[in-house]
């Protein structure tokens, strides 16, 4: 009589299993990040502790602007100022016109001066405020 080799049974993947893996690996890395989205609702919910990219956008939100002023417009509390690139708002070096909130503001400038100011955009006014003239 003559025997067979023996033979070697392999085990092969079906689709079941691949998704079983893949899901315990989703759920590994889930429960790996839940400290880390823990302490960051922690922190968020005291108040300190800010993701990095929220304080660079609130940093750059009030970041100021340099320009010169074009136009004073006292009754109407407005400046006109001929701007770099205004950073918190995405805009391009232009001149326009800005609304300020008092008019001593528009007082204490004249037409020529180099100023700092912080540009705000409120509805579809353009604003500055904490307006100093530089040198």
């Amino acid at each position: 009589m003559q025997t067979k080799p023996a033979t070697i049974h392999t085990t092969t993947l079906t689709r079941t299993s691949i998704a079983t893996l893949a899901a315990g690996a989703i759920i590994a890395l889930w429960l790996a990040s839940a400290p880390v989205q823990a302490q960051q609702g922690h922190d968020a919910h005291h108040g300190h502790g800010a993701p990095a990219a929220a304080k660079d956008a609130d940093a750059a939100q009030f970041a100021p602007s340099e320009g010169e002023v074009k136009r004073l417009d006292k009754a109407g509390k407005r400046v006109t100022i001929a701007h770099g690139p205004l950073e918190n708002l995405g805009m391009p070096p232009m001149t326009m016109a800005f609304e300020v909130e008092d008019a001593a503001v528009v007082d204490a400038l004249k037409v020529g001066d180099r100023i700092r100011f912080i540009a705000g955009k409120e509805g579809r006014r353009y604003t500055a405020r904490d307006v100093e003239v530089v040198q």
